[in-house]
């Protein structure tokens, strides 16, 4: 029995290892979305970024500092926002991310084919209570990936910056079903924590599964660790808004709104008591927000 129990441990073993997963963007089978998809709905509309170390075993080279927090706001635009060495990001959104059909949000990292820079990827309901995606690393870990090295997006699942420059790493909150404190309907914050490569068993970083995550390391620069670019929404409880009660609906003109290089916009309402006008641009940021109590109908101009 005993051996029989050590075979099947070690068929399974050799079966994770050599397990695969999506390819690369633009290779068939990829699950990367690129920017301009009409899958997004919303991004990301605030970052509040913690830097991490330029080296974390050398902390007199001090921490990251390219980018600011604002570089991982709107839609992904190779703009980046760097978090050194465990460093990490927590970014919010205008309205909050539900659990729909197949994916649900996706992570913009601004990696080359090979050349990616991981990060862990969790989600909150209330900015306390984060439950953390099943990672999935099965690179090789008996040779450091070094500062410049390259990765096999195959070996790597339910990792951020699995995917180059502009191309989305999508996760799907139904793989959290079973989380406590969280509601799968009310993702309103996602945390990006910067994976630390090294293979040292005093400072490495493992997956869900105990494996250590090897990707390049050191990145001992400005630039080190995980770049943030955006988070863009697949599904959000925006597209919950019913569009058949005419009374509670809004009418916008004139389109395009912009006259003489003015911004002029003109709003008409059914039955709407308060209303709280927020506007946001292409990019996802708030440009303008009345934040009044307004009385039964919108005046015409």
């Amino acid at each position: 029995m005993k051996k029989l129990l050590l075979i099947l441990l070690v068929s399974l073993h050799l079966t994770n290892a050599n397990s695969q997963y999506a390819p690369p963007a633009g290779q068939p089978g990829t699950t990367a979305i690129y920017k301009d998809s009409s899958v997004f709905v919303i991004w990301a509309n605030h970052c509040t970024v913690i830097r991490g170390w330029q080296d974390i075993a050398d902390t007199s080279k001090g921490k990251v500092s390219y980018g600011a927090d604002t570089n991982g706001v709107g839609i992904a635009d190779n703009s980046v926002v760097s978090l050194g060495d465990g460093g990490r990001a927590v970014v919010s959104f205008s309205h909050p991310i539900i659990d729909g059909e197949g994916y649900d949000f996706a992570v913009f990292e601004n990696g080359l084919d090979s050349f990616l820079e991981l990060a862990f990827v969790e989600v909150s309901s209330d900015s306390i209570h984060f439950v953390r995606f099943p990672s999935v690393s099965l690179t090789d870990t008996t040779t450091q990936v070094n500062s410049f090295g390259t990765i096999d997006a195959r070996k790597i699942h339910n990792l951020a910056g699995k995917y180059k420059a502009l191309y989305g790493t999508p996760f799907d909150l139904s793989e959290l079903q079973d989380s406590v404190n969280i509601d799968l309907n009310n993702i309103r914050f996602v945390r990006i924590i910067d994976v630390v490569g090294s293979i040292d068993d005093s400072l490495c970083t493992r997956d869900a599964y105990g494996n250590k995550v090897n990707d390049p390391y050191p990145t001992a620069f400005n630039t080190g660790g995980f770049d943030l670019d955006a988070v863009g929404v697949i599904h959000s409880d925006l597209q919950n808004i019913p569009d058949n009660d005419i009374d509670s609906r809004l009418t916008i003109f004139p389109n395009p709104v912009s006259q003489n290089g003015n911004l002029i916009i003109r709003l008409m309402a059914g039955k709407i008591q308060t209303a709280r006008i927020q506007i946001f641009n292409t990019f996802g940021q708030l440009i303008f927000t009345n934040g009044k109590i307004l009385r039964k109908y919108f005046p015409r101009t």
